[in-house]
């Protein structure tokens, strides 16, 4: 700005405030100011303004607040355009929130901020936020009566809902859309050009999926969109997507040449279009990058990085072959980068290759942290695993040559990282949080629980009310961001190694630890003092032959139709497992991963037999007391199991008359009764309300019922006398049971991540505050469930640990003369399993002092004279007493 303009702003503005200028000119006119000549340091005096409206102590009219909706749009958009993605976030949730909650109008809310928004959500990996964000500027558009551009919107929303679908994974919701809409919508040239190429990257990635046709239908959906925007005017962006995608497609089938055809026209096209974002441009030079890599040009590739890295940081030194990490920002294209940097030092220089993985790792903790809803942490969590499984490739390279232990341990914190990481996280922050956090959160939970509802309510799904439903979850959703942002933010707790090792030989056991990647299972077992890492090639067979296992626990009938292959195949996957022997601990702590986590391991065959007689079969039941555990740090943390006496919260609904009823739950419920004191509610008086209110007062929580592991679309749910209750219902109870037992169908299993493991009735008591579970891999049987329950609680009542009473009633079950053989089969005892701490508290100090007191009072007694003995012995028992 030359000095004449100066002074002339100088003027303008002390002119406006000598007349008075009223609040919403004085806006007005920072936008003015800011728009005339934006900059990254501009920024901050649009942010000004906005805080001198907020002081002024006058109420705000509805046109000034209208200003200030303006002004926080603006902001967002050249917070975006200078690369600062969670400050525009945070610049359009704001005008958001004050545009809904001011009921404000006249200003296109949806094409200045929520069609952005959405996008910008979508860019961080914040997944849910953009499809309730979509949903309601497509629902706005829907219902409203000649909406501005109501048709280009609509086609908005439908293109940025396939873009979310395909970013998390809902391929074939994606497809749908798409497809559907070009079908029956009225499309320009343009539009079916766009979403063709959208249509096209979603038929690639169903490719992947080895589904039949998809790589020639994303080809020739690509080559359409070609043809429809070729001769469009000022689609050149778009056309360069459509170019790029086939690049990325040929490079994939190694066809090099055509890939670098193809490249240099979408490189063309993007630097021709004006005003381009430099993310845009930093992903063409990524994927160039990538190009130059897969053709054997790593030098080549890494400089096409190094040129990725200047464009989104502005203080990038070239000469550095990584980016400093106060350099680094919330920005996914910048995690690409440093992972394919990471790839090519990984070639000659594997410990700059862990450097630059270390790097990306850093960004999603910042991504993350951004991130409220659990299923996008769920999937951030997932995008780091490929990223895990090299890094665990390049530290078991790295142990086998130099020997160094320390690698043994990054590797097992790296695997440690994003186990069960959703609920460990979960689990840290709701210690410390506020009570308007608490209740924040409890809120979001209860709406997305309503909304799943009515949703699967399908075709008679009532839209308006989901609508209203995700506009009150959007604005929670926005005031516990503001309130955790205050909060100092997670980071991962670190597992500590030697205090795990140390607990580990006091409780007398082994670990086995999985981390299932996308060609080897890593496993480390910890022993004696010792961490060892050992891997399994699973890209092939492996999987398919833990499956296939697995399989036979479908039916009750599938393991006694086939006794010898389930033999074969027992021992098999034990074999595969490699599973330690018990010549040191009987206590086997196992932490799942994957679908590991449907596997019962107690009944893997350790030797095969020709025996049909199920009870003398060689289990690693007969070798181990199994107990699991979703991380090690859970296990490390988990509280000893208190010896106190027991009580029982039972619930027991029957369903007696209908098709659900339980006939041996009553036995089930005598047998519990007979034994300990509590509460059991039957039939009728086991609502959900009686379960929740009662919940707290009791040592054990026991649920005799039915259960359902869901499905893709359906999640896991649990039945009460008078309502079904979805898993996720479950985590507002706030309970610390010292055991929960779910005797019920399939209440360990549900939608499975992993890592996290599966999305089941189990985990939404975990959520609740449960550290210890007895629950079921898949549907058990009435009658043998109410027979195991009763030899568990047997053993629970004679002072037996938990963790030991599930052993000890699965081998008297197998012992159980009375029980036919095939009954016995693994399906009937296998499918209960447990998991939790195996520590029992320690009995009180006190108790050992009085034992060390009287052998020393029976030492002096020998040593002395009858009245000196006597004399000392009185005069010790007087001190003993006082101390009390």
């Amino acid at each position: 700005m030359n000095l004449y303009n100066l002074y002339r702003l100088i003027f303008l503005f002390l002119t406006l405030n000598a007349f008075g200028q009223n609040q919403e000119d004085k806006i007005y006119h920072a936008i003015d100011v800011f728009t005339a000549h934006p900059s990254a340091k501009a920024i901050q005096d649009l942010s000004n303004a906005e805080a001198d409206f907020w002081r002024n102590p006058k109420p705000k009219t509805k046109d000034e607040l209208l200003a200030v909706v303006v002004l926080n749009c603006n902001k967002a958009y050249y917070e975006n355009q200078f690369g600062q993605t969670q400050n525009a976030i945070s610049s359009y949730e704001k005008a958001w929130q004050t545009y809904q909650k001011q009921k404000l109008s006249n200003y296109d809310i949806i094409e200045f901020c929520l069609k952005p928004l959405g996008n910008l959500y979508t860019i961080l990996g914040d997944y849910d936020s953009a499809e309730n964000t979509i949903k309601q500027y497509y629902f706005i558009v829907n219902t409203s009566k000649n909406y501005p551009d109501a048709q280009n919107q609509k086609f908005a929303a439908i293109l940025n809902l396939s873009n979310v679908y395909q970013s998390s994974g809902k391929i074939s919701s994606a497809i749908e859309v798409l497809e559907n809409t070009l079908k029956t919508e009225k499309l320009s040239n343009s539009q079916k050009g766009i979403l063709l190429n959208n249509l096209g990257n979603n038929y690639w990635l169903n490719s992947k999926q080895f589904i039949k046709n998809a790589p020639q239908n994303a080809e020739k959906a690509f080559l359409s969109s070609i043809e429809y925007l070729k001769n469009e005017k000022g689609k050149s962006e778009t056309l360069s997507n459509s170019y790029r995608n086939l690049a990325s497609m040929n490079r994939q089938w190694q066809q090099f040449d055509i890939a670098d055809s193809y490249m240099q026209k979408a490189e063309k096209l993007l630097l021709e279009t004006k005003n381009q974002q430099p993310r845009k441009r930093a992903k063409l030079y990524y994927e160039k990058a990538w190009l130059l890599f897969d053709e054997q040009k790593h030098e080549e590739s890494a400089k096409q990085i190094s040129v990725v890295f200047k464009t989104l940081i502005p203080n990038y030194n070239s000469k550095d072959i990584l980016p400093n990490k106060n350099q680094l920002y919330a920005e996914t294209v910048l995690v690409d980068a440093l992972d394919l940097q990471a790839e090519i030092l990984k070639i000659k220089d594997p410990k700059n290759a862990l450097k630059a993985f270390e790097l990306s790792f850093y960004i999603e903790d910042l991504l993350m942290n951004s991130l409220v809803y659990e299923n996008s942490k769920i999937l951030m969590q997932l995008r780091s695993r490929n990223r895990t499984e090299k890094c665990l490739f390049v530290y078991d390279e790295l142990f086998s040559k130099e020997g160094k232990t320390k690698y043994l341990e990054e590797a097992f914190q790296l695997s440690e990282k994003t186990k069960s990481g959703i609920l460990k996280g979960y689990r840290s922050n709701i210690k410390n949080a506020s009570a308007e956090e608490k209740q924040l959160l409890q809120d979001l939970q209860n709406l997305n629980n309503a909304i799943l509802k009515e949703q699967q309510k399908g075709d008679s799904a009532n839209i308006s009310k989901i609508n209203t439903l995700i506009k009150q979850q959007n604005e929670v959703m926005i005031s516990l961001k503001k309130v955790q942002s205050e909060n100092t933010d997670y980071i991962p707790e670190k597992c500590d190694v030697k205090a795990l090792l140390s607990k580990l030989k006091k409780d007398k056991a082994m670990m086995v630890y999985y981390f299932m990647g996308s060609e080897k299972l890593y496993f480390f077992v910890l022993q004696n003092d010792q961490i060892v890492l050992n891997h399994i090639n699973i890209a092939h067979l492996g999987i398919s032959r833990i499956v296939q296992f697995i399989d036979y626990f479908n039916s009750p009938d599938a393991i006694t139709n086939d006794i010898s292959d389930y033999n074969h195949y027992g021992k098999d996957v034990y074999d595969l497992l490699k599973l330690p022997n018990n010549s040191g601990y009987k206590n086997l702590v196992i932490v799942p991963d994957g679908i590991l986590n449907f596997l019962p391991f107690e009944a893997l065959i350790t030797q095969e037999s020709n025996t049909t007689n199920f009870a003398k079969m060689h289990y690693l039941l007969n070798d181990f007391r199994i107990a699991y555990t979703t991380s090690a740090n859970i296990y490390l943390n988990a509280k000893p199991v208190s010896k106190s006496k027991k009580t029982v919260l039972g619930v027991f609904p029957v369903f007696e008359g209908t098709s659900f009823e339980l006939s041996y739950s009553k036995k089930e419920l005598e047998s519990i009764r007979r034994n300990f004191k509590g509460k059991y509610l039957e039939n009728s008086n086991a609502g959900f309300a009686d379960f929740k209110n009662n919940a707290s007062n009791y040592s054990i929580l026991h649920l005799s019922t039915h259960a359902s592991s869901g499905d893709i679309e359906t999640p896991a749910s649990i039945k009460f006398y008078d309502q079904e209750i979805l898993y996720s219902e479950l985590y507002n109870l706030h309970i610390n049971p010292d055991l929960v037992v779910l005797s019920a169908c399939e209440t360990g299993i549900g939608k499975l991540y992993k890592a996290e493991g599966a999305m089941s009735i189990a985990r939404g008591f975990q959520f609740a505050g449960a550290q210890n579970l007895l629950f079921s891999l898949w549907k058990v049987n009435d009658f043998t469930t109410s027979v195991f329950m009763s030899d568990f609680y047997k053993n629970v009542k004679n002072d037996v640990s938990y963790f030991e009473a599930n052993t000890n009633a699965k081998r008297e079950y197998l012992n159980d003369k009375s029980i036919p053989n095939a009954k016995k089969s693994p399906y009937y005892w296998s499918s209960f399993v447990y998991y939790g701490s195996i520590s029992a508290e320690e009995k009180s100090g006190n108790y050992i002092y009085y034992v060390i007191s009287f052998l020393i009072v029976i030492g002096l007694f020998l040593g002395f004279n009858h009245y000196r003995k006597w004399k000392i012995f009185t005069r010790f028992s007087k001190k003993r007493i006082t101390k009390k």
